[in-house]
């Protein structure tokens, strides 16, 4: 048996899969942000460390032999830990806006597009640079205090196994020569952060290893000593993985609580507008080139809680509109740290508009699952899409919602294997680092695929052209010289 950790951002899962891919048993633990106030929002390291603990037991209560350990999670937000692993003060998480001015700063010097051109990341707030430098300023002694700047699923596996490293796919961004796999100077000088330089975790090259299960992560999650331990790569990169791309131009739409899109490339563009991100697969010469927009079930969550309806109600809610939501049109920019991909925007922010005394509930959701489904479509066409494309993510789960997105992307969309995408991509990357013979079309079959209907072309291309001209015209109002907040 195989088991898959997945550290997300509001939920910590474990999954444990057969030799042959089938899910044998989840166990999940909530562990949500806390924001702050002021745009801060934390995470207890320690209470996740709990939830890792209390989901691998429980899923491995029926399934007691574990032949390897493969864990992925969120990635960026600034884990400061000590020499041991613990943590030395609250982690920031990557939806923290408290790196926003400097990142405005590097944009307006033109730091943030010299970086992008060495390592073809667009850094964002909520990663690891942005809040160094803002900790660096309002928190030095914890900076002091750490040992390692770490990111999410580093810190759980130095706890199970004592060691401290990192992989290529997490420190893609944004200190990393992507090529060379491991940190470049120029880019720490650029920033401004050569002294973090000591914060770094070494990069394990490809295609990395597993490392033995020690005396301190026996007592924590129950498993034998010695059980083969892999961390990385993370969930940006094991969701590709569990959902079968794995032909350059295979492309995945994860509908999560961020909407990122995603295409297998064996090069390295660094030509393009300075957005986006390449993010290195576990083996060499392969990279993820992916668009992660703040946008996605975050902003569906919004307005079904403005209108008081849960996402049971979703289907049903759509289906009493209409496709164009009756004259309803949106841009779903609602996260506080502006939009990311396939453009970056600090000051980007969400609208609704063409509303009138008949707007209804189901109007209103329905523009929103349309800007969704259109910013997937301006994101993974950003990202080079040419070969097939799949689904997964909480969204994933609407059957009327996939549609729509399968409908504005006129192509057939292939619904990841389920459940746990990430967890199965981690669990897939384990037996690799280990040496465990597996069948990968049968760990990544499709569970169905999704046509486009043809007399929804023409409308969604019409929408979708409506939407960019839209996007276009709110960029310049965000910016505006008169607007003040």
């Amino acid at each position: 048996m195989i088991l898959g950790i997945d550290l997300g951002t509001s939920m910590v899962k474990a999954a444990c899969f057969s030799q042959t891919g089938d899910c044998l048993a989840v166990a999940a633990r909530r562990s949500s942000p806390t924001p702050l106030g002021g745009g801060a929002v934390e995470q207890d390291f320690e209470e996740i460390v709990r939830a890792v603990s209390d989901v691998v037991q429980e899923a491995c209560r029926e399934c007691p032999t574990v032949d390897a350990i493969g864990i992925t999670g969120q990635s960026d937000g600034l884990w400061l830990l000590d020499e041991q692993g613990f943590g030395v003060g609250r982690a920031v998480s990557w939806l923290d806006d408290r790196g926003n001015p400097y990142l405005q700063d590097w944009i307006d010097r033109g730091v943030f597009e010299a970086v992008f051109r060495r390592n073809a990341n667009a850094i964002f707030p909520g990663s690891h640079a942005p809040l160094l430098a803002a900790l660096r300023a309002t928190r030095p002694d914890l900076i002091a205090a750490a040992h390692t700047a770490s990111y999410l699923k580093d810190g759980i596996l130095q706890r199970l196994t004592g060691v401290r490293f990192t992989d290529a796919s997490d420190a893609s961004l944004p200190f990393l020569d992507i090529e060379a796999r491991d940190y470049d100077p120029e880019i720490l000088r650029l920033l401004g952060l050569e002294e973090m330089a000591r914060l770094l975790a070494p990069v394990l090259p490809a295609p990395g290893r597993a490392f033995p299960l020690d005396a301190r992560g026996t007592a924590l999650i129950g498993l034998p000593v010695g059980t083969p331990v892999h961390a990385g790569p993370f969930d940006l990169v094991a969701c590709p993985i569990g959902a079968g791309a794995n032909r350059v131009g295979d492309g995945l739409i994860i509908v999560g609580t961020t909407l990122a899109c995603e295409v297998l490339t064996d090069r390295v563009d660094r030509s393009g507008p300075p957005v986006g991100m390449t993010l290195c697969m576990p083996a060499g010469g392969r990279w993820i080139r992916s668009m992660p927009a703040t946008v996605g079930t975050a902003t569906l969550d919004w307005v079904l809680e403005m209108i008081g309806a849960c996402h049971s109600e979703v289907d049903s809610l759509i289906a009493r509109s209409r496709p164009g939501a009756n004259g309803v049109t949106a841009l779903p920019f609602f996260s506080a740290t502006g939009e990311r991909a396939p453009f970056v925007d600090v000051r980007a922010r969400g609208q609704l508009s063409g509303l009138n005394t008949w707007t209804t509930k189901a109007d209103l959701v329905t523009a929103v699952c349309e800007s969704v489904a259109y910013a997937a479509r301006h994101c993974i066409e950003a990202a080079g899409l040419t070969g097939d494309v799949s689904i997964c993510g909480g969204g994933a789960n609407s059957q009327i919602w996939s549609q729509m997105v399968a409908d504005v992307l006129q192509r057939p969309l292939k619904i990841a294997r389920r459940p746990e995408v990430g967890a199965r991509g981690a669990a897939i990357a384990a037996m690799d680092a280990a040496g465990i013979a597996y069948d990968y079309e049968a760990w990544t079959r499709p569970e169905t695929v999704i046509e486009p209907r043809q007399e929804a072309a023409e409308h969604y291309r019409n929408g979708f052209a409506h939407y960019l001209e839209t996007v276009e015209s709110a960029r310049g109002l965000w910016n505006s010289p008169h607007r003040k907040c």
